[in-house]
């Protein structure tokens, strides 16, 4: 089996990495859709014993439909170019920051910043990407949009919470857009032969392996903090933000991710300790942006970015299925860009 994907060329082998994603998903998905049609014919049974499995099922729908969603644009990408998954990345950040906007109160002296992030900022920076202008795209938000987005809010005459509007305003476009766009960004990385050779067409490879081992970081702390506090191990850092963050859980999830990310070096560039220390890099970043994101939703009363009625597991919009990536994938590719000198 080795030999044979060995065999096969750099667009082959992402072809058997998509089947065996959308196994496994389909898979998850039946096993998850089988436990919730059961736990609803318990019901008539018992109403008490329904309630448990309902409330874990459900969330792994939701769960499953996004990562359903946003392996569908990581397969149309692929199979379409990676200026199509640009385009696809470009309209995750216009949803994303919809969520984020739409859940932080604005007033009609922003319409002009609104107009300014989602239909100028944000074509704009996907623009410099597509046609990897690295070192714009880099630069063109934290210094030109920073300084541009006060300036248009102080053209509306509105000085009313001046300096807490553009703040919001300008943390929106930093993780929904500048964040989010350096995940496309990988994909359009060109690494020179003489420092990597044999890696030409692969880099889809090295963004799965970077959503791959933050996830896993994610799931392993989250699971481990269930382990940790029945056992009454480990108090949370910030309660007030975040009852599941306590440091034994955070290390033990950076570490397993930082350990599958070394294992699996050779779908990178990377040797495996290089590959470890990119891991745990990216899972640092991931998990502490996940923090943060925690605390902008506990700041305005909210459980979820996507503001419905669901809250078992604090989750339910896009913006909470990304909100470490959009931290991780930055320091992820500038990482890698400098390593490689690209």
């Amino acid at each position: 089996m080795n030999q044979y994907l060995k065999s096969l060329d750099a667009h082959g082998q992402i072809g058997i990495l998509f089947i065996i994603v959308f196994g496994l998903l389909l898979l998850a998905t039946t096993v998850t859709t089988i436990r919730s049609v059961l736990a609803k014919q318990n019901e008539r049974e018992s109403e008490s014993a329904m309630g448990g499995d309902l409330a874990l099922s459900h969330p792994y729908l939701d769960v499953l439909k996004t990562s359903w969603l946003i392996t569908l644009i990581f397969w149309l990408g692929w199979s379409m170019g990676d200026k199509v998954a640009t385009v696809m990345f470009g309209l995750m950040s216009f949803f994303a920051l919809r969520e984020f906007m739409t859940l932080s109160p604005t007033k009609r002296g922003d319409h002009r910043s609104l107009l300014l992030a989602f239909f100028v900022v944000l074509p704009m920076q996907y623009g410099f990407v597509m046609l990897e202008h690295f070192d714009t795209f880099t630069v063109f938000i934290p210094v030109y949009v920073f300084l541009a987005i006060p300036v248009v809010s102080a053209l509306s005459n509105d000085p009313e919470h001046f300096l807490e509007r553009n703040a919001k305003m300008q943390w929106g476009i930093m993780v929904c857009i500048f964040g989010l766009s350096h995940v496309p960004a990988i994909l359009l990385l060109h690494f020179p032969a003489d420092a990597v050779s044999n890696y030409a067409g692969k880099n889809m490879f090295l963004l799965f392996h970077l959503v791959l081992v933050v996830q896993i970081c994610m799931v392993v702390q989250h699971m481990s903090w269930h382990w940790l506090s029945q056992k009454k191990w480990g108090r949370p850092v910030a309660p007030n933000i975040s009852a599941s963050f306590n440091w034994p859980s955070w290390a033990l999830g950076v570490c397993v991710g930082g350990l599958v990310g070394g294992l699996l070096a050779g779908i990178t560039p990377f040797i495996p300790a290089q590959a470890f220390a990119m891991s745990l890099i990216a899972c640092v970043a991931g998990s502490f942006g996940h923090l943060v994101m925690k605390a902008l939703k506990r700041d305005r009363g909210v459980t979820h970015w996507s503001g419905g009625a669901k809250s078992v597991t604090g989750a339910g919009g896009l913006l909470d299925r990304i909100d470490s990536l959009c931290f991780a994938a930055p320091v992820f590719f500038h990482s890698v860009r400098w390593y490689f000198d690209l």
